[in-house]
């Protein structure tokens, strides 16, 4: 009846964190920001105050030159990115035909005609008319993004309240792990602390190290492919690299959008078409065998597809507040699963009454 009651307890308070959760995602975004920098800032905070620095001054310090690095990136980058997204929307459809017209030479238009037989030029038409539209409403969907007072609102927390936040939680972290640490129930507290911080190792090793393998790969393309000159090259690579997060997906969207650019736009010269694929391969070999081994480690404990899914479930129910939110959700219930998974075969219900049956 004990564990019954604790069982449901935790049940109810999970219940009431969704809820909550759910109802104010609209106004979440910068202090869940906030909570997500201060965990990013804490250990070069901690690293300070050890050489002997106040707290309050080292968590002055890592915050201005978060923001300062912050601004400077922006201002350098946003209006170059903003004007690439614009451009490249519009040209996608001229892309897409270019690529039908390469595709449909008198070499390869045989072939395909046989394959396709006269489904051919509805198909298309099919395919022009769907990138054109799909073009068309995302310029609509990024300018009204933009244009939208609560848009504008939002950005504007984001940027004034998420710092603020921040610094607070990282000035008194270490109070606020204690105080949630003496609320822990004492028959417990040993299996808690352990669980804590095997969630805490699973985020430090995915959440610090990818951040940085991300912010590397997306420095590597955007600088290589800008070197070949590939339209939107810096774009692409960025956006290849930070969505490298989800495994495989920023490599494999990145090496296809910036291969389709390049034989759009240097075709016939395969040198140059060559080189993009050239230029993803080799970052997925210093990713591979380099950067997320020493960075991320080997075992985080989170799989591709659980990853993937944790994105995507909870990005659907909470928006940009779930994006932020799926990976430490993630790993906190992959370790509690794990947990569970260890109690119940060590249990009597797995072993039948005994501790040990061998066969």
């Amino acid at each position: 009846m004990k564990l019954q009651r604790q069982v449901m307890f935790w049940i109810g308070v999970l219940v009431v964190f969704i809820l909550v959760l759910w109802m104010l995602r609209d106004m979440l975004l910068p202090f869940v920001a906030g909570m997500a920098l201060a965990y990013f800032l804490n250990p070069v905070t901690d690293k300070l105050e050890r050489f002997g620095m106040n707290r309050m001054v080292a968590t002055l310090l890592v915050i201005g030159c978060f923001v300062l690095i912050f601004v400077l990136v922006a201002i350098l980058l946003a209006p170059l990115l903003g004007g690439q997204v614009f451009a490249f929307i519009q040209r996608l459809p001229g892309y897409v035909t270019r690529l039908q017209e390469v595709v449909m030479t008198e070499e390869n238009k045989e072939w395909i005609q046989r394959l396709l037989g006269d489904r051919l030029p509805d198909l298309q038409k099919s395919v022009g008319d769907f990138v054109g539209q799909g073009a068309s409403w995302l310029g609509a969907f990024l300018i009204s993004l933009w244009s939208g007072g609560r848009a504008i609102i939002s950005v504007f927390a984001l940027i004034v309240i998420t710092p603020v936040v921040a610094f607070y939680i990282l000035y008194d972290w270490h109070k606020m792990v204690d105080k949630v640490d003496s609320w822990l129930p004492r028959e417990h507290r040993p299996t808690i602390r352990r669980l804590a911080s095997q969630i805490d190792g699973t985020l430090a090793g995915f959440l610090r190290g990818q951040a940085s393998v991300c912010l590397i790969l997306g420095a590597f393309y955007a600088v290589a492919l800008t070197l070949v000159g590939l339209n939107f090259g810096l774009l692409i690579g960025l956006s290849a690299g930070l969505i490298s997060f989800i495994p495989y997906v920023g490599s494999l969207s990145g090496l296809v959008i910036a291969t389709g650019v390049a034989v759009a736009q240097f075709w016939p010269d395969w040198t140059w078409i060559a080189a993009v694929p050239a230029i993803f391969m080799i970052g997925q070999f210093f990713e591979g065998y380099i950067l997320s081994p020493k960075l991320v480690g080997e075992s985080v404990g989170l799989h591709p597809v659980w990853l993937m899914f944790a994105l995507l479930a909870f990005g659907y129910l909470f928006g940009f507040v779930g994006l932020l939110v799926a990976v430490p959700v993630a790993a906190m219930i992959g370790v509690l699963l794990r947990f569970a998974l260890s109690q119940y075969l060590a249990s009597r219900l797995y072993t039948g009454g005994s501790k040990r049956r061998s066969r």
